[in-house]
């Protein structure tokens, strides 16, 4: 497997990016329900967090390749003029180590200072260890909750420069 990763703008309703999101979903349902979710588990969860706002000039979505398939996304929302949400940060687990969480979120933060974003916000949870490490590894800090999302354990935030 190669580790060039090829991060492109995708429309949250494309073919690759509801593949990606389904498994997104997958993994941090069995990681909440500790169990293998089912496909109805991932009906509710994207039916719950829709991903259609993912789009200008609300947001976007990046999907990242690698061998040409579809390995990961991550979303950014827009809060205000000068504050960007990062949002559905997921690498497949056959692709982690690679480089694509890097990726990923150096795209997202790249995109975001294109929209103008000076500061970086996202939320996450307890169980969802290796998020919470590759953002620290990237300067991002635990900050007071800024939002009340039913899943949101976690608050970080970075200035974007």
């Amino acid at each position: 497997m190669t580790t060039e990763w090829k991060i492109a703008v995708a429309a949250p309703d494309s073919a690759d990016a509801v593949a990606v999101l389904r498994r997104y979903f997958a993994d941090i349902s069995s990681r909440y329900y500790r169990r293998p979710a089912t496909d109805a588990d991932v009906d509710a969860a994207m039916a719950e967090e829709p991903s259609g706002n993912l789009v200008p000039p609300e947001g976007l979505f990046l999907i990242g390749h690698l061998d040409g398939l579809p390995r990961g996304c991550v979303g950014i929302r827009v809060l205000s003029a000068e504050i960007t949400e990062l949002t559905r940060m997921f690498v497949d687990a056959g692709a982690r180590g690679h480089g694509g969480g890097d990726a990923l979120l150096a795209a997202a933060e790249e995109a975001a200072r294109v929209l103008g974003a000076r500061t970086m916000r996202l939320d996450t949870r307890t169980d969802l260890v290796e998020a919470r490490r590759l953002y620290a590894r990237h300067g991002y800090v635990e900050i007071p909750a800024y939002s009340d999302g039913r899943y949101a354990q976690h608050w970080f935030e970075k200035h974007l420069t």
